[in-house]
């Protein structure tokens, strides 16, 4: 009896191993799907493939020229406008028309094309108040002076800005004028009334 127990363990022993194939649960290639499936959402979504603001950021040439680096003139109007739209946009308007019961147009002033700069010089730095007539409209509002807190550069830029643009067509405005208008009525000066600025030299 035990012999033939020995024997069987021996044949058991020397016979060659045999590869069973065996199946994935169907739960992992679900479970691995979904993750797969998930995953592609969440790359896509935070991955910025195919982002228009990194692959197609501009409409048209022009918008593209307004990211250029600029000098001269050009650099110049860029600061303008950037001045421009950041302190006095903000009530007469991106172009230049006014708001009604706000502030007048720059458009067409007359108070902006004039040939000389000493007056429009003063009216953001000093402020002005009372009754005013803007391209025969009348006005009696006040404007603080809010121009006072820029640098001479950016408020010429912003002033020549505005004399070149929306069909004006008046001169540039230079830093050293401003700088010269600023020293000439000090810190704080009073606003003025339209009396005291047509006394002003042009």
């Amino acid at each position: 009896m035990s012999d033939d127990i020995s024997k069987r363990c021996c044949l058991a022993n020397e016979s060659e191993p045999t590869v069973t194939r065996s199946t994935v649960p169907m739960w992992i290639i679900v479970v691995t799907l979904v993750l797969l499936f998930f995953g592609g959402l969440y790359f896509d979504s935070h991955g910025d493939w195919g982002n228009q603001k990194l692959y197609k950021p501009f409409t048209s040439a022009e918008q593209l020229e307004t990211f250029q680096p600029k000098s001269g003139a050009a650099a110049v109007m860029a600061q303008g406008r950037a001045s421009y739209e950041t302190v006095c946009g903000i009530c007469h308007g991106s172009d230049g028309m006014g708001k009604p019961g706000q502030a007048p147009a720059l458009a067409g002033s007359e108070w902006v094309t004039t040939k000389g700069v000493n007056r429009l010089a003063h009216i953001p730095l000093a402020g002005i108040s009372g009754p005013l007539q803007v391209k025969g409209q009348n006005w009696n509002l006040a404007m603080a002076a809010m121009g006072a807190a820029l640098p001479d550069e950016n408020l010429a830029a912003a002033l020549t800005y505005i004399r070149s643009s929306w069909g004006n067509q008046a001169g540039e405005v230079t830093a050293d004028e401003v700088r010269n208008i600023r020293a000439a009525i000090g810190n704080s000066p009073p606003m003025l009334s339209r009396e005291q600025l047509l006394a002003l030299p042009e």
